[in-house]
């Protein structure tokens, strides 16, 4: 393809309510959103993911404009022509920063899918059309509001739970929610690396619970620990911000660190990687993975969507319906909820939605053009 234009908008979105997570509260998150242009005018959407602070990553929204404005933009902007299967390679030479090439990435796969008249789903080689969703239930201030909440999401249908957990506040809601709901909700937990090996006693104890999965309990950076911790229980662990790249599923299958990979397109640099890790985990190891999210606009909701129809896809994604975190979501049709707890993917080209343009460049905080022309 052969790009026209590129340009970033800062926009914040504010969500319905705190969410909050052993790294804090937000209640406010930034979306660096970028569209592409090609040369006969059909145009791509993504996002990048990156927060507000350096919590979750290094990443911020600061430094993925940063980078994608000084480092990734020129050098895409020098080719005449782009083929999105080989942008890593054509950005290689800038070492992590994978939310930033994520954001542009993911918007050369939505062109692409737009000008081959296909839906991005069918493009990645997808084949789940009606993707099951569970919900992501943020740390509360008592465990009755938690109950609420996991009652309010069950009764809209979502398919499995997963709070969020920190010391102080891990099993105490666990035992709450299994003598309120039974031993049979899909139930699982995440501690975004809030613990150490040296906790492995309460990991024993969390263990009797008939959990899915226990997510990322250990350093955002650590396998061998996670191996270790693995070898003491009976509950999967499931790996987030240890894997950026399909080196690290490698290595975690290797080490014995993990079941189960959450894939998160933004934290892995986009959908080649998302491509690769799948292929290694799934096909290879002969182990599932699910799809994570960030809190994404139904931009980015319709990029989770379109990785979560893959094969290899085999436990509930954390892809929610727009009305969870927006009053009003920036795509058209929102992103809803069937009835039987599936999301659907479009068949409409690319991500499925029309993205609101307008909305967009009259609330973005600031935004950068850039006109594409690398024959003069």
């Amino acid at each position: 393809m052969e790009l026209k234009k590129i340009e970033l908008f800062e926009l914040w979105v504010k969500l319905k309510e705190d969410f909050e997570t052993s790294f804090g509260k937000t209640i406010e998150r930034p979306a660096i959103l970028i569209r592409v242009e090609e040369k006969n005018g059909e145009v791509g959407w993504a996002e990048s993911v990156a927060g507000e602070g350096p919590w979750y990553s290094y990443e911020t929204w600061e430094t993925a404009w940063h980078v994608l404005n000084d480092f990734i933009i020129p050098k895409i902007s020098k080719e005449e022509e782009i083929d999105v299967e080989k942008f890593n390679e054509m950005v290689s030479n800038i070492r992590g920063h994978n939310m930033a090439k994520a954001g542009l990435e993911m918007a050369l796969w939505d062109l692409k899918a737009k000008i081959e008249g296909k839906p991005l789903w069918k493009v990645l080689g997808g084949v789940n059309k009606n993707i099951v969703s569970g919900v992501s239930i943020g740390i509360q201030n008592t465990t009755d509001e938690l109950v609420k909440k996991v009652s309010m999401f069950l009764d809209k249908g979502y398919r499995r739970i997963k709070i969020k957990i920190k010391p102080g506040y891990d099993i105490e809601p666990i035992i709450r929610l299994r003598k309120e709901f039974g031993q049979d909700l899909p139930l699982h937990v995440d501690a975004n690396s809030a613990y150490k090996l040296t906790d492995i006693e309460l990991f024993k104890k969390i263990d009797n619970y008939n959990l899915l999965m226990i997510e990322q309990p250990l350093h955002w950076k650590d396998l061998v620990d996670h191996a270790e911790l693995a070898r003491h229980l009976r509950t999967p662990i499931c790996l987030d911000e240890s894997i950026e790249d399909v080196n690290d599923a490698r290595k975690a299958y290797q080490l014995g660190s993990a079941m189960i990979i959450n894939i998160k397109p933004g934290r892995v640099g986009g959908f080649s990687e998302v491509l690769k890790i799948h292929d290694f985990w799934y096909k290879i190891a002969n182990r599932p993975v699910w799809i994570g999210g960030m809190l994404e606009t139904g931009i980015g909701r319709g990029h989770l969507v379109s990785a979560a129809t893959l094969p290899g896809v085999k436990y509930p994604n954390d892809i929610s319906a727009s009305e969870k975190y927006f009053e009003k979501d920036i795509v058209e049709p929102p992103w809803i909820l069937n009835k039987d707890g599936t999301i659907t993917a479009p068949e409409k080209p690319g991500i499925g939605v029309e993205v609101m343009e307008d909305y967009i460049a009259k609330n973005s905080k600031r935004t950068k053009l850039y006109i594409i022309n690398p024959k003069k």
